[in-house]
């Protein structure tokens, strides 16, 4: 959704802009494009593959683009190291980007056979796998029922306990596997494999996705001048509700931000043919005032 993204966030030269979720760059690289020739765009990914890729496609751009390895939610600390005290833009995009997707070896797909990775930042403690293989019974129940709102939680922890108890289980066609057989096939849905609710609810879990969602939500307009706007791309119903209550209570309640998108937008047919991942994209956007 790069032209809505742009149309947005009101792209112009002499303006800094915060793009969170960097990726291979981009979004990063048109911001920088339509904001010539002193636009700044201050980059941001946890993900050391994400982090090489940008770094090679926005190398031309030279000092307009500032990248940092970190999870955004330590904005404040980045602004204070650049000596930057606020931004005219602030965009998220909390899909998977293909430099995930696409390396097997990450663990995010069941399309190939890999470890039960999962960690968008290869620094943090645990793996997916260590969450199927050691919480407790309930927790991956709650955790696959929060988080992948799943109707078959509680048979597919029961089946995960069950497997776990004759082996370990480590790799991604092994999980898959177990939520085939767990999930009664009369319920299987046409659009969605069986499992990917369940591997998202890892993921989330592994990552702490939504609170991390929450603090930058909550802090990222402190940092935005009057005028300045932020956008948030969100891909299932989670995150979605998540940006548009905190929207709605920065408007409404705290009356420091406008609600540019009443309702969210969503990619046109042309880019659901072009690009099939984008097909659950949901944009919102939110205005300093």
């Amino acid at each position: 959704m790069v032209e809505e993204v742009m149309t947005l966030l009101r792209c112009a030269s002499h303006q800094t802009y915060v793009d969170a979720t960097l990726g291979g760059g981009g979004h990063a690289q048109e911001i920088l494009r339509r904001t010539a020739p002193d636009g700044i765009v201050i980059g941001i990914d946890w993900d050391k593959d994400a982090i090489l890729e940008a770094k090679k496609a926005l190398m031309p751009y030279g000092e307009r683009v500032k990248i940092f390895r970190e999870n955004f939610i330590h904005l404040p600390n980045i602004l204070k190291r650049l000596e930057t005290e606020c931004v005219d833009g602030i965009l998220l995009d909390l899909g998977l980007s293909s430099i995930q997707l696409e390396k097997e070896e990450r663990g995010f797909s069941f399309k190939g056979d890999s470890f039960l990775d999962m960690r968008m930042d290869n620094r943090m403690d645990y793996t997916a796998a260590d969450l199927v293989n050691h919480l407790c019974l309930e927790e991956l129940e709650n955790t696959i029922s929060q988080y992948g709102e799943e109707r078959w939680a509680k048979r597919i922890a029961e089946a995960i306990v069950q497997e776990r108890a004759r082996a370990p289980i480590e790799t991604t066609q092994t999980l898959r596997r177990i939520l085939h057989r767990a999930i009664p096939k009369r319920f299987y849905s046409w659009k969605l494999d069986p499992a990917t609710k369940t591997f998202q609810a890892f993921r989330i879990k592994v990552n702490n996705e939504l609170e991390n969602l929450k603090v930058i939500l909550q802090i990222g307009w402190k940092y935005l001048r009057k005028g300045g706007r932020m956008c948030v791309i969100s891909f299932h119903s989670l995150e979605d509700r998540m940006v548009k209550e905190v929207f709605r209570t920065l408007e409404k309640e705290e009356a420091v931000m406008r609600v540019l998108t009443k309702k969210p937008l969503t990619p046109s047919e042309g880019e659901r043919r072009r690009n099939p991942r984008s097909r659950s994209a949901k944009l919102r956007c939110a205005e300093r005032v």
